[in-house]
């Protein structure tokens, strides 16, 4: 029996005995209709698993993925151990030095097996077409996760470009750095375990390890903590690794949503920056909306402490 039918056995095992306990043997102190609501609700988890989960609310991996936010929080994984399984799927299952099927199989796996927080597809094509449209060479990405995102954008480089990537998880940095060795992109993507707000720390790293310098960076990709997108910006503004035409794209921009950033970009409109608002959907589903910003720098790229 596969790993699929034991879990929507197990969900309608749980709901068929809370709507039997309510039947039969409901405690005074506990509600009715929270038995049968429960009830229901994992006949519903069951039934969208059977259909091939349509509803993207009652995928399991969704609802997993809410119950342990704190964790999430915390450690920048799930909890259940999927970006784990997503890199052994994809190292027992793409063809070796294969980028292209790489992708694909992490995509597979986001839509069939556990939703993973990476770009995906719809957005990575609207990552792709950024990236063709700057012809950056030299490009930081913060938020590796699993390395999805790294390979979509290697891949788009010229030959003589490299993917620097910043992950706050040292667990998630090393399952990247396996899927991306395994898809034969380990010369052209540098993963970097760290986060650019801790005190410098990490951009010191970037500067003496990574050659980050003046003007330096063509391309930034922003897929980390949403609360900090403006502070890490502002950093790297004031870093100077910046300039005149430098791209950055910021994911989640209206889900879970990035308000302080694109109030910046609207404010910069026209001054220091240019931006392009992608429509487009959370990740592996089509109910959720979300937006993808592409803001180019115009304005000066040194001295931008302030907002003004």
């Amino acid at each position: 029996m596969g790993s699929r039918t034991l879990r929507v056995a197990a969900v309608l095992a749980i709901g068929a005995g809370l709507a039997l306990l309510g039947v039969l043997a409901r405690p005074a102190w506990l509600p009715g209709w929270f038995v049968w609501l429960v009830g229901l609700g994992s006949a519903a988890v069951a039934l969208n698993e059977l259909l091939g989960k349509p509803a993207f609310f009652l995928r399991w991996s969704v609802i997993r993925m809410g119950l342990g936010a704190r964790h999430l929080m915390r450690t920048w994984q799930v909890g259940d151990g999927r970006e784990q399984k997503v890199a052994d799927f994809v190292v027992a299952n793409a063809r070796a030095g294969d980028v292209d099927h790489a992708i694909q199989l992490i995509d597979e796996f986001g839509y069939r097996q556990s939703f993973l927080m990476n770009v995906g597809d719809e957005k990575g094509e609207i990552l792709d077409a950024a990236l063709r449209r700057s012809g950056a060479k030299q490009v930081l990405e913060v938020g590796a996760y699993v390395g999805y995102s790294a390979l979509r954008i290697a891949r788009q480089l010229p030959s003589d470009g490299h993917v620097t990537s910043v992950e706050f998880s040292a667990a998630n940095a090393a399952l990247a750095g396996r899927i991306i060795d395994h898809a034969g992109m380990g010369d052209r993507i540098t993963i970097v375990v760290g986060s650019l707000g801790d005190g410098g720390k990490t951009f010191a790293h970037l500067r003496e390890k990574c050659g980050f310098a003046a003007g330096t960076l063509d391309f930034v990709f922003l897929d980390h903590d949403k609360d900090v997108y403006l502070s890490d910006l502002l950093l790297l503004l004031g870093a100077g690794w910046l300039h005149p035409g430098s791209v950055v794209v910021a994911d989640n921009i209206r889900f879970p949503g990035a308000p302080e950033y694109r109030a910046y970009m609207k404010q910069q409109e026209g001054g220091r920056w240019e931006t392009r608002e992608h429509e487009a959907h959370v990740e592996y589903q089509s109910l959720i909306p979300d937006l993808v910003l592409e803001s180019t720098l115009i304005g000066p790229a040194l001295g931008t402490r302030s907002r003004a």
